[in-house]
């Protein structure tokens, strides 16, 4: 179990992250929100991590006794994750580097420069993608070569028996993880936290609709954030990207 100064760097960075989001833009406001649906002890899944804005907000509310699986699959994030993680003694957050979809193997990412930088939050799988969709605005791009996993593998792999929380921001490959997450879902039930644009997914051949859908299947209802609430929502608008589900 970590000690009460270990996990104290962690509630640090996460209330820094809280502050930001209520002041920047570059957090997110969803971060402001979490605190009901990941109590302490709670099991999570941050997949598209990134630099971990949400990872280390939920390492805090789940706490030592909880555990946050950080899913990143671009190896410069990956590596920053595992650093930071082992800086601030973290260790309630495992971190994988994988892309989640509904398939088993070896994919590539496509991931977007501009002016010379890579765009880390912008790179999506290219298997299944019927070309860039709204990534046509990058003047380049580079091919990263990653492992795919689906989230009922995970599950299966870290012997996950309960699982509360799941994050995901795949770039339009929403719905992959969905699918190859079912059983996870079926059994857990757990609150999920979506990016959902329909710019991203049409590169997949899929519409917010079919998110939906899938999810009303087994017992989702959807909400979005309003005037500082989640409100329950019966579509997917172009004005927002972040969306609750809770069974």
């Amino acid at each position: 179990m970590e000690c009460p100064v270990i996990a104290r760097r962690t509630a640090a960075v996460a209330a820094v992250l809280r502050w930001c989001a209520l002041r920047f833009s570059f957090v997110e406001d969803e971060v402001t929100s979490l605190r009901p649906f990941v109590p302490p002890g709670s099991v999570c899944v941050d997949a598209g991590a990134e630099y971990g804005l949400y990872t280390w907000v939920l390492a805090a509310l789940a706490g030592p006794s909880g555990r946050v699986h950080s899913v990143e699959p671009l190896p410069g994030p990956y590596r920053w994750l595992r650093t930071t993680a082992r800086l601030l003694g973290a260790r309630n957050v495992t971190v994988h580097r994988a892309a989640l979809d509904a398939w088993c193997g070896r994919g590539r990412l496509s991931l977007p420069v501009r002016r010379g930088l890579p765009v880390h939050g912008r790179a999506y799988l290219t298997d299944g993608a019927n070309g860039p969709g709204p990534n046509a605005e990058f003047p380049d791009s580079r091919t990263v070569a990653t492992p795919v996993r689906t989230l009922d593998q995970l599950a299966h792999e870290v012997g996950m028996r309960r699982l509360a929380f799941v994050k995901a921001d795949v770039e339009g490959a929403e719905l992959g993880l969905l699918k190859g997450g079912s059983a996870t879902l079926r059994r857990h039930r757990p609150t999920l936290l979506l990016e959902i644009e329909r710019r991203h997914l049409a590169k997949y051949g899929a519409e917010p609709a079919d998110v939906l859908r899938h999810l009303r299947g087994i017992g989702y209802q959807a909400h979005r954030r309003s005037r500082g609430r989640w409100v329950p929502v019966a579509r997917v608008t172009d004005d927002c990207r972040n969306y609750l589900f809770t069974t």
